[in-house]
């Protein structure tokens, strides 16, 4: 079995011997445990040295947890030969009461309703060629005191303008945009995260859903040096550029895009009785400052004619559209992340109420994500491609329980004994077969 405190030692830097011994008991309990992840539950699996006062304690104190996540990450995780790119998205968990720091309602696309409860906003980077996210930048999403709305003025001392555009006005520059109180957030967040890593991965694409497909999100991405990946409202106007005699002209012809013509079809697969086309074309919109790349997914029923497209979009006029389909693909990777926080790792079940023990809390249910998965890798390449994290939990509760049977022994059994006693109670709770040969616990 890995040992933990190995794993953690590049982390001395950042934590001090109490802490890193707290947070390693906290983490072998984390693996071993059943049930709610919460302090109580934690203090209940962590053994000697691991009272509720302790784990208390831990979670109360103040972490530098960027560093802490980039450090592991670098130290672990990190391929060099591997290409990387930037997704975020923001994550919503129910909660009740009033005390917990920065509760509200905020809306939850897994419910389709706003539900009562804390928002986060995650930076990840997602490996190209592995398909793989590491949350590394986690943090809270307040909303702002509503401020009192002043009386509305006297709708008969209001003169009526003319309709239209004021004669005189000026085109306003696209690129000098107010960014939004959000915007503003994920800049700073952006900005923190890319100097925690003081270029040691080049990065060129920001990925985000399709909240973030306007022109303001452009701005804020080129002004952090890299380009959005993102997707438009399928009803958007977008229009092709003007090739005529008339050099003041900028829009032609206003884009169908279940109308396109054959020269911007790249490929068409078939997919049971749907017929989907991929077009790619270079567009205007006149919302945006610079033109767009655009790659327009069309699917057609082939016997009702039935139709349906999405809308995907890049501020990168290069990219090819299989490049930009995978890289809004590859997005959807930080949904993983926040599945097996909230599932495994406790980011639904904690119960702190103080602005730090949240953030701790939050933080160290994504830092369990990452150490989760390099420790996967380590199984997967022993024993089995399909290892999950279930499986891991179920063989380090093996370790657990054998380990407490063994010191209540009047002797230490046989090694060989004691690998088949793990093999058996590992298989217990995994889904996938696990042998255990020649380990023992400590």
């Amino acid at each position: 079995m890995p040992e933990i405190l190995t794993l953690l030692s590049c982390l001395t830097f950042e934590l001090n011997n109490t802490s890193l011994k707290q947070l390693g008991g906290i983490i072998q309990a984390m693996l071993a445990m059943s049930g709610r992840v919460t302090m109580l539950g934690i203090s209940r699996w962590a053994g000697k040295g691991g009272s509720y006062r302790t784990i208390q304690r831990f979670f109360y104190s103040p972490k530098n947890w960027p560093t802490l996540m980039w450090v592991f990450f670098r130290t672990h995780c990190f391929c060099p030969q591997e290409k990387y790119a930037l997704a975020g998205d923001e994550v919503v968990t129910t909660k009740s009461g009033h005390k917990t720091y920065g509760v509200d309602w905020f809306f939850s696309s897994l419910a389709n309703r706003p539900v009562k409860g804390l928002a986060f906003f995650a930076l990840s980077l997602v490996g190209l060629e592995q398909r793989q996210s590491y949350p590394l930048r986690i943090e809270q999403v307040i909303r702002p005191v509503p401020e009192a709305k002043a009386a509305p003025p006297n709708s008969s001392s209001q003169l009526k303008g003319k309709r239209g555009r004021p004669k005189g006005s000026k085109n306003k520059d696209k690129t000098q945009v107010n960014l939004s109180r959000e915007l503003l957030h994920i800049r700073g967040m952006l900005s923190a995260l890319l100097s925690t890593m003081g270029g040691t991965i080049p990065l060129e694409y920001l990925l985000l859903d399709g909240k973030f497909g306007h022109n303001a999100a452009v701005q804020m991405t080129r002004q952090m040096g890299l380009h959005l990946v993102s997707k438009l409202r399928y009803d958007s106007a977008l229009y092709l550029p003007y090739q005529g005699p008339n050099s003041r002209r900028k829009y032609g012809n206003k884009l169908n895009p279940r109308q396109l013509r054959k020269q911007f079809l790249c490929h068409t697969t078939m997919e049971e009785d749907w017929r989907i086309d991929y077009y790619q074309v270079q567009v205007l919109h006149k919302e945006f400052a610079q033109p767009l790349n655009v790659v327009i997914v069309l699917k057609t029923h082939l016997i009702t004619q039935q139709q349906g497209h999405v809308v995907l979009f890049s501020s990168d006029l290069e990219l090819t559209y299989n490049q930009l389909l995978d890289l809004y693909s590859l997005r959807f990777q930080i949904e993983f992340d926040f599945r097996d926080a909230k599932q495994f790792w406790g980011l639904e079940d904690f119960m702190n109420i103080s602005q730090t023990a949240v953030t701790n809390a939050v933080n160290l249910a994504f830092l369990m994500v990452n150490l989760s998965r390099r420790l996967l890798r380590d199984f997967r390449q022993d024993h089995h491609p399909q290892f999950s994290i279930l499986d891991l939990k179920a063989c380090y509760r093996a370790f657990k329980y054998v380990d407490e049977v063994i010191k209540l022994l009047p002797q230490k059994p046989e090694p060989i004994l004691i690998s088949r006693i793990l093999k058996q109670v590992a298989n217990l709770g995994a889904i996938h077969s696990v042998p255990v040969t020649g380990i023992s616990p400590e």
